[in-house]
């Protein structure tokens, strides 16, 4: 065993996966209460079927991932990385709805009016507030200075 102290925080790939899981349940969550106060669709576009919204979530997601993982890399992160997870957010909700379109066979014309439809209605502003709030939090996950608790008898000092 060695003595060096356990470095504070969580590490990035860590803080990534909790971000990750914390954007798709904001995102998903918020989607679907904005829809239903507003008594909206969320992708108003007929015909479509779900093949759009669900991949338009995974590159939303991805995208998400990715960016935050490269702004986790600096020492210490900035909180400032939020604002392009958000960014990353948006474009890809926007961009995998056209590809979901694409793939599920609908005409691109009408992929394109769904992603933008997304883009200039309440979805995009719902997903992007949901990758700046998850992005917050993987940066605060990193530079946090708290430790998980810890028994007596786990201290490398009281060992025999």
């Amino acid at each position: 065993m060695t003595n060096e102290p356990r470095p504070a925080g969580v590490t990035p790939p860590v803080a990534v996966v909790f971000a990750s899981v914390t954007f798709i349940a904001l995102s998903i969550g918020g989607l679907g209460v904005a829809s239903l106060v507003l008594n909206a669709d969320v992708i108003p576009v007929r015909g479509l079927g779900a093949i759009p919204g669900v991949i338009g979530q995974v590159a939303a997601l991805a995208l998400f991932a990715g960016v935050l993982m490269w702004g986790l890399k600096a020492d210490p992160p900035s909180y400032l990385t939020a604002i392009p997870c958000a960014i990353a957010a948006f474009v890809g909700e926007a961009a995998g709805i056209v590809v979901g379109a694409l793939v599920s066979g609908a005409d691109p014309a009408r992929g394109v009016a769904a992603a933008g439809s997304v883009a200039l209605g309440f979805p995009g502003p719902v997903v992007a507030a949901a990758g700046l709030l998850a992005g917050f939090l993987g940066v605060f996950l990193c530079r946090t200075g708290a430790e998980g608790p810890r028994w007596r008898w786990e201290d490398d000092e009281d060992a025999p």
